[in-house]
């Protein structure tokens, strides 16, 4: 077994880690869009329905009046998928309960590049870094 930085189990000196303590809120929430392509499937299903509940009407054939129902239809549907689903998030909002949990911030270096500076602090011998400079010559 070889003895290079790579094979070596252990921290690495340049990563950065930040561990910061929180308490959250947890709670189930509605898919939406699962809701509003549901109601539209109803709603489609309830304009065939429809189309066919009643007599053939000799000014329109029941395509046409199948299209104009799915149109109106669908775009209910989709409004009552919705308007459920919203009722359904503010139910569960009552059912949240806090738990604690930790925010674990990873900052790692790109390879080839030096690494970041802190504040206050000089820059690397035979660099030439003028970013900090504020007097001009």
């Amino acid at each position: 077994m070889s003895d290079t930085p790579e094979d070596r189990q252990g921290p690495d000196p340049q990563v950065e880690e930040t561990v910061t303590p929180a308490e959250v809120r947890v709670r189930r929430s509605p898919r939406y869009f699962r809701f509003m392509i549901t109601g539209a499937i109803l709603f489609a299903i309830v304009a065939l329905v429809l189309t066919f509940s009643f007599p053939e009407n000799p000014t329109y054939d029941r395509g046409s009046v199948f299209g104009f129902l799915l149109a109106i239809c669908v775009t209910v549907g989709v409004a009552v998928g919705a308007i459920v689903a919203l009722v359904l998030d503010r139910v569960t909002a009552r059912r949240a309960r806090s738990v604690q949990a930790d925010r674990i911030d990873v900052r790692v270096p790109e390879p080839g590049s030096s690494p970041e500076r802190r504040e206050g602090s000089q820059p690397e011998p035979g660099t030439n870094d003028t970013s900090t400079s504020d007097t001009q010559s």
